[in-house]
């Protein structure tokens, strides 16, 4: 996501050439030269990118216990059942916007207790965000870093069904929608003319959607070309809610890769 301003050469050689011209003409005193005129463009990049998202915590649905989750990295080809990911950034150099959308199927079977049964967790989720940062004025080549505001919406469909062999069986199936605010701060440096850093923190739901969530991303990424670009790095986020029977304490975790357009 490099960061470009394209900037107009100054007047100032014209208009002091015309000053001189006029100054035997003038009873006054020429004035002096307008200064240079900076315009600022927006600069866009659409991303596509693959997560491979492991899920670990705790997750209740509709009054059932809270069952411990755990989808490890190491089993993610087999757990993930799909997922579409995408991001849109736009910069000026001043104003950043970043929307991200993240839709992912998972599930995943574990045997539970000494007498024998299992938990199978089943979850459909949808995250999409945007953010608005303005980058402070620190006055060093190369680097942005933007303090941010924003939402972080949340779509949920989590099922469970445990099948023990002392409690019997049971099914429980919740949808849940609810959104948060989040603060956090944005950086990108141009280490060169092809490779850059991205990262993003944030923290929110303050109660208003969830308990707290947060999340945490970093890339290292190589401009191949002014229109394309590659990234790799790592990204979780982490969300306790809680409403009613409806429990969801999980980490989301894991590398991702990215490919990215710029315009």
């Amino acid at each position: 996501m490099t960061l470009r301003l394209t900037t107009l050469g100054t007047l100032a050689a014209l208009a002091l050439t015309a000053s001189a011209a006029r100054a035997a003409d003038l009873p006054s005193q020429a004035e002096p030269a307008p200064p240079p005129v900076l315009v600022e463009g927006w600069q866009f990049q659409a991303t596509l990118y693959g997560w491979a998202t492991s899920l670990h915590g705790d997750v209740g649905v509709r009054g059932l216990p809270p069952a411990d989750v755990d989808v490890s990295f190491v089993d993610i080809l087999d757990n993930l059942d799909g997922a579409i990911m995408g991001s849109l950034y736009a910069s000026n150099g001043k104003w950043m916007v970043l929307t991200d959308l993240v839709w992912a199927k998972l599930s995943d079977t574990v045997d539970v207790g000494p007498f024998g049964g299992s938990v199978t967790f089943e979850q459909k989720q949808a995250i999409a965000s945007a953010v608005v940062g303005y980058a402070l004025p620190l006055g060093i080549d190369k680097l942005q870093l933007s303090p941010t505001v924003g939402l972080r919406y949340n779509h949920l469909n989590a099922k469970l069904d445990i099948d023990s062999a002392l409690l019997g069986s049971a099914s429980r199936e919740g949808t849940k929608n609810w959104v948060d605010p989040t603060v956090g701060m944005a950086l990108h440096y141009d280490i060169n003319d092809r490779w850059f850093i991205n990262g993003l923190a944030d923290i929110g739901g303050f109660g208003v959607g969830s308990k707290i969530t947060s999340q945490g991303f970093a890339t290292v990424g190589y401009n191949w070309s002014r229109t394309i670009s590659t990234a790799i790095g790592y990204r979780a986020i982490y969300t306790n809610y809680k409403d009613g029977g409806f429990v969801y304490k999980t980490t989301q975790q894991g590398p991702f890769a990215s490919l990215g357009v710029h315009f």
